[in-house]
């Protein structure tokens, strides 16, 4: 049976069509079953876009996460990019979220309680490169972000309006004219 698209959530022909401008490889997509292991091997979830990305195909190279047959290890290190680099900003920088309290003393104190506090905010899931999309299982239409520690930007205001930026000659924006919708932590550094 056919998963039910959430309204405005990209459609399995879009996908392919935004494929065909990528500029890589693309294998045979990922099924319903493979897309759910890969979620219950890495414990996050896909958002509805996403997986309907990947089921119509799986771009490959250096920049694209391999969902299917990539190095178990470095995905996992590219699903922990985004909390690492905001610990990395946290012991090295002196980064701080008025809203946790006072900060620690050292910055080995001050890493475990920022850990503590970032075990409870939505994944961000690689998209390419240090592009992440969160990992809100049923949802489409956040934004695209580019993450680099605490420097994160808004790259598209959804999959759709990334890929055409991104890849599609022209550079086409499809994003709504009120904005990127809000990610619960994540969007305060881009606000």
């Amino acid at each position: 049976m056919t998963p039910v698209q959430p309204a405005g959530a990209l459609s399995p022909e879009e996908a392919r069509h935004l494929q065909e401008n990528l500029r890589e490889p693309v294998r045979p997509g990922l099924s319903e079953a493979e897309l759910d292991d890969v979620e219950s091997r890495f414990g996050f979830s896909f958002a509805a876009d996403h997986r309907t990305f990947l089921a119509a195909g799986v771009p490959i190279g250096d920049r694209w996460p391999d969902w299917r047959c990539g190095n178990p290890e470095q995905l996992r290190k590219r699903l922990a990019w985004p909390v690492d680099g905001v610990l990395y900003d946290v012991e090295h920088n002196g980064f701080w979220l008025p809203d946790w309290g006072t900060r620690p003393v050292g910055p080995e104190d001050a890493v475990r309680e920022a850990r503590q506090r970032l075990a409870g905010v939505p994944q961000l899931v690689p998209v390419c490169g240090h592009r992440y999309l969160p990992g809100l299982a049923g949802t489409s239409g956040y934004p695209v972000l580019s993450v680099y520690q605490t420097d994160i930007i808004v790259y598209g205001s959804d999959l759709r309006d990334y890929l055409n930026r991104e890849f599609a000659t022209g550079g086409i924006s499809t994003a709504p004219p009120d904005g990127p919708r809000y990610i619960p932590f994540w969007s305060r550094f881009i606000d």
